[in-house]
């Protein structure tokens, strides 16, 4: 074993993972990165990527002092806003986007003018799409309305391309104002646009239960941190 270069003789010798280079058999010695989740309240105008060919600011951009590699949990739009997870938890990741589990997403939407009653019972038996598909039966719940607007509360379990914007448009409404306020068991509640903060515990076993995943963590196990 060879520790900065030099080779280890003497037993008991100690090396820390995080800051020195460490070969065994002179392959480079590889300690799997601890789990990490934070809840992001994304605002509008941002990429939820890593990195834009554009030059356009990312979600990366708003992760101050995360030093390790997360990637987001699927995307919201440039114009859309709200809450966005973000983990370095691959096989978690996979499940909560794998059509089977059905995530439920919820999403506050601003639409112009007052949906007709035909527009809210196509909205929730399903609409065709551009494209020539058709959505599932969703929940479309009315939040309030005025002369002009109407506000939508809709729940959603697939993982389509702009789906609720494309919903909308189908029954001749357009979306003004799109936020996701849950994600599975996770709330935005009043996370300032912008912020973020590491998920709970309880939060994380909470996530792991809703994506079936076989090895739900420990309270203590799940505790995530950052720097």
């Amino acid at each position: 074993m060879q520790v900065n270069g030099e080779t280890v003789t003497r037993l008991g010798t100690t090396a820390d993972p995080q800051r020195d280079h460490i070969l065994v058999d002179n392959q480079p010695l590889i300690f799997p990165s601890a789990p990490l989740y934070f809840l992001l309240h994304k605002p509008v105008g941002i990429v939820s990527t890593l990195k834009d060919p554009e030059g356009r600011p990312t979600v990366r951009d708003l992760l101050r002092g995360v030093h390790e590699r997360v990637f987001p949990v699927g995307r919201l739009d440039y114009h859309s806003a709200g809450l966005l997870l973000l983990t370095n938890d691959g096989e978690l990741t996979e499940r909560l986007l794998h059509p089977r589990y059905q995530i439920p997403r919820v999403y506050h939407a601003k639409v112009t003018g007052v949906l007709t009653p035909e527009a809210l019972k196509g909205l929730r038996t399903g609409v065709r799409l551009e494209d020539g598909t058709r959505t599932a039966p969703t929940e479309v719940r009315v939040l309030r309305t005025s002369e002009k607007k109407t506000w939508l509360e809709i729940t959603l379990s697939e993982g389509r391309n702009r789906e609720v914007r494309r919903m909308c448009e189908a029954v001749g409404y357009r979306v003004e104002k799109l936020i996701r306020v849950r994600f599975g068991p996770l709330a935005l509640d009043d996370l300032p646009p912008g912020s973020y903060r590491p998920l709970t515990p309880v939060e994380v076993r909470a996530l792991h239960r809703a994506a079936g995943s076989p090895r739900v963590p420990s309270l203590t196990q799940a505790k995530p941190g950052y720097t």
